[in-house]
């Protein structure tokens, strides 16, 4: 691993995967060992594994457990099984239509594992190199913005957001970063504040409703956030919360970058009026940690992603280049380039 990169979430060692259990923490460091793509779904869905390329590469290694069953029956229930775990996040359908068309191409087990790893690989590389890119983009000196949990904890390893933050950081150009709490997971509070710490860049948590203070104030030199979803228009969908955050950047001129590599862009989805937005329950708002902090009875509306709109994306970072006021041109370019061709 590089310099401010110890963590890895998603790990397959001695025939089984290894999956940080987020929810518990920041006190406690604790792996699930899954054997059976079952648990890799319950782990999916219950927040054990979170962040769109995550979700994605822990469902081809689900795919991969499955395949040791040898049962056709067995794999077509966990296909189905996985693709319904998150609809917002489209890291899921795409790995899990690379694992089929290994499969259908007449993968074993074996293979399947294998490009289970390198879809995972290939994560890690993009975001090395989307961090590379990123921190060229920020302005030299001054802190950053950022929301929700984008680094290895969301990733294969590295991170897309904070990929930028720890290549800016390792090259000097990086003061400090502020994370927002991000309710009602707390994902800024629990995972972004304790990974930065753990890699020793300098973080400070601030609530998610000063954040437009903290952008008047001169202070941050941009904001960086990942997607779960990028539109074929440029439209972000994002943990909810980011919508907010981008209207503020605009009103103090402070740019507004997003992080995502190329298996995050949607070219099938036409704008982010079309991407389905997932919700979930109302305990999540009406407590923490398991205390109540509102009345139990009262309505409870719980989008967990936002949409940001295209013309409020200052750029658009993948590892194929950096693409300011991303827009349907810009994202076709992306995705019909060769593979080894970078965007300028």
């Amino acid at each position: 691993m590089t310099a401010f990169d110890r963590i890895r979430a998603v790990f397959w060692e001695s025939g089984r995967l290894h999956l940080l259990d987020q929810r518990r923490l920041p006190t406690v460091e604790h792996y699930l060992d899954c054997t059976r793509w079952r648990e890799v779904a319950e782990a999916i869905r219950d927040m054990v594994v979170r962040g769109a390329p995550a979700i994605g590469i822990a469902a081809a290694y689900g795919v991969a457990l499955a395949a040791r069953e040898r049962s056709e029956r067995e794999l077509a229930a966990a296909f189905e099984g996985l693709a319904a775990t998150r609809p917002t996040a489209v890291n899921l359908g795409w790995a899990l239509a690379r694992m089929r068309r290994a499969h259908d191409a007449g993968a074993d087990a074996g293979a399947l594992l294998a490009e289970a790893q390198r879809i995972q690989a290939e994560d890690v590389a993009a975001n090395r190199r989307i961090g590379a890119l990123g921190a060229e983009h920020l302005p030299a000196g001054r802190a950053v913005l950022t929301h929700c949990n984008t680094g290895s904890l969301a990733t294969g390893g590295y991170g897309t957001a904070l990929g930028v933050v720890r290549s800016a950081y390792a090259a000097g150009r990086l003061t400090r970063v502020y994370a927002g709490e991000t309710r009602p997971w707390l994902q800024g509070a629990r995972l972004t504040a304790w990974e930065l710490q753990a890699d020793g860049i300098p973080v400070r948590l601030i609530a998610d409703g000063a954040a437009a203070s903290l952008l008047a104030s001169g202070e941050v030199g941009a904001v960086v956030v990942g997607a779960d979803r990028v539109a074929a228009n440029g439209d972000v969908a994002n943990k909810i919360g980011t919508y907010a955050l981008a209207l503020a950047a605009a009103a103090h001129d402070v740019p507004f970058l997003v992080a995502a590599p190329l298996s995050t862009l949607d070219a099938d989805t036409a704008s982010g009026a079309g991407i389905p937005i997932e919700t979930r329950g109302a305990e999540e708002l009406l407590s923490i940690a398991g205390q109540a902090i509102a009345p139990p009875d009262i309505e409870v509306w719980n989008p967990v992603f936002d949409v940001t709109p295209a013309r409020l994306v200052d750029a658009l970072i993948t590892e194929r280049g950096v693409v300011a006021r991303p827009d349907a041109h810009a994202i076709r370019r992306l995705l019909s380039a060769p593979a080894h061709e970078e965007i300028p």
